[in-house]
């Protein structure tokens, strides 16, 4: 049972991937996680207030069971399937994060620096969570969808709107861990 305890290699997990992204467009539907939100938001009758939330809502809540996936995945993967190696991460980039103050960065899959429930108290912590919230909020609306799904679904369904919003996805990104993390910390 060891090989549950380790990453699945590509070769496993791309293809199975592959296959589901078969499914769902066999099926007509596309995936992607912030399409959840919205549904959660107009069962709770957001569509009372805002035109964006007042659809038929009942289409899509076959997509809340990806949500209880994910959930009960990440439960089941942090509580019952993590190893207890070290992480592999390079010398140089242990050297840095340590510089910016995390000591755990090559013990902790999940920096305690970060991500402790304690950090919340602090306000910096605090502020850069809901401000990063809300950027993340507003890009995913404002780019049609989230990394998941423009990167798995719409890829997979040739969109090119997913293709630019991908390679805007990875050069924020690159921008953001290069140029304002050092900045941040």
């Amino acid at each position: 049972m060891d090989w549950i305890m380790e990453p699945w290699p590509w070769y496993i997990s791309g293809p199975m991937i592959a296959f589901v992204m078969f499914l769902l467009l066999m099926m007509g539907r596309k995936l992607g996680m912030s399409s959840n939100l919205r549904t959660l938001c107009a069962i709770c009758g957001a569509g009372k207030r805002a035109t964006f939330f007042d659809y038929d809502w009942r289409a899509q809540k076959w997509n809340l069971i990806v949500v209880a996936g994910v959930v009960l995945g990440g439960f089941l993967a942090a509580n019952f399937l993590m190893n207890e190696k070290k992480v592999d991460i390079h010398d140089d980039v242990v050297k840095d994060l340590n510089a910016y103050g995390f000591a755990s960065a090559d013990n902790a899959y999940l920096p305690k620096e970060l991500y402790a429930a304690e950090n919340l108290s602090n306000p910096k912590v605090l502020a850069l969570l809901i401000i990063g919230g809300l950027f993340i909020g507003f890009g995913t609306r404002y780019a049609g969808g989230c990394t998941s799904g423009h990167a798995i679904s719409g890829l997979s369904s040739l969109q090119l709107s997913s293709l630019i919003a991908v390679i805007g996805f990875f050069a924020g990104g690159l921008f953001m861990v290069h140029i304002i993390f050092p900045l941040i910390f």
